[in-house]
């Protein structure tokens, strides 16, 4: 609460204190910020993906600017599931914030062997489910591109939460890169999701015209940045009409004005990326400008936003 303002944000069983997180594989897992920002007064921590064994990613070059934005191609590097359990969560365990782990693999078994081992852990309030990630050779997108498979991966995940009392939730991210994003989300909401996030980031390619190449050693990688926060805007719009849980919104939101279009638009909630690695302080800061335009309306409740819009 702040003042007579409700801040909190309820996913399932999960009640985040405030709408602004920060999107997985933008800011680490915490550490990594904490001389720069005040992680735990963050609404979600959305850590960096865990996969059962360490990924060392896709090779060099992985990361080249584009006009109001980026493409990345890291291929989901991380540590693995043994290390993030004995590095990771004892500092994730301290925060203060909802800490939600964003779960890969390259088959259903791998999100299942992830998910089930952590359900054993404290310091966890959910999951993201990530089957949409656009630059891996295996798994990520090609699951977040076909219905039928969210639906039965969705549903695995949600039958395996062991956890007496509150369960955490399960949050599926969804791919713009689809004919109908809807249909996707469908699918994950009959699976037994919680909530959806939308959106993933758009496939893209950038040319070295003098070298005569593609710049990213993988050809393509995920455009992210302002560049597609009008195509995440519009798929949140779009979702939150086509299902009943609640849809996180993302993509391209630098400030609390980009924010509250994706609240306006029909999302409970929201997070900041790229714009975390040129301003650490955007997820704050857009934090209270969507405190203030509260106050201006006279809301009391965050989810009071979206009904707003005209």
């Amino acid at each position: 609460m702040i003042g007579s303002m409700d801040m909190g944000v309820r996913i399932g069983d999960l009640v985040m204190p405030n709408p602004v997180g920060v999107a997985s594989g933008t800011f680490g897992y915490g550490q990594e910020y904490e001389p720069l920002v005040d992680a735990d007064a963050l609404g979600a921590l959305y850590t960096k993906a865990v996969t059962p064994e360490p990924r060392r990613g896709n090779p060099a070059p992985r990361l080249v600017d584009t006009p109001a934005g980026m493409l990345n191609s890291i291929g989901l590097a991380n540590p693995g599931l043994d290390a993030f359990i004995a590095e990771k969560l004892p500092g994730l365990r301290a925060r203060r914030c909802s800490v939600v782990v964003n779960v890969a693999g390259k088959t259903e078994d791998d999100y299942l062997r992830v998910l089930e081992r952590l359900e054993a852990e404290d310091g966890i309030d959910g999951y993201e489910i990530n089957v949409s990630c656009p630059n891996v050779a295996h798994g990520g997108l090609a699951f977040g591109t076909d219905p039928a498979q969210v639906e039965r991966l969705t549903r695995r995940l949600a039958d395996a939460r062991t956890r007496g009392g509150a369960r955490r939730p399960i949050i599926v991210k969804l791919s713009p890169n689809v004919t109908d994003i809807c249909v996707v989300a469908k699918a994950a909401e009959a699976g037994g999701a919680d909530a959806v996030s939308c959106i993933n980031t758009l496939v893209g390619m950038v040319i070295d015209v003098k070298a005569k190449r593609t710049t990213l050693a993988m050809g393509t990688g995920g455009l992210s940045g302002p560049a597609i926060r009008p195509v995440g805007v519009a798929c949140v719009y779009k979702v939150s009409r086509a299902v009943s849980i609640p849809v996180i919104g993302l993509g391209g939101i630098c400030d609390a004005d980009d924010a509250l279009q994706y609240l306006l638009a029909g999302a409970v909630a929201v997070q900041l990326g790229t714009a975390v690695f040129s301003r650490p302080e955007a997820p704050l800061e857009a934090l209270e400008g969507i405190r203030a335009f509260m106050e201006k309306e006279g809301l009391s409740s965050v989810a009071d936003i979206g009904a707003l819009l005209l």
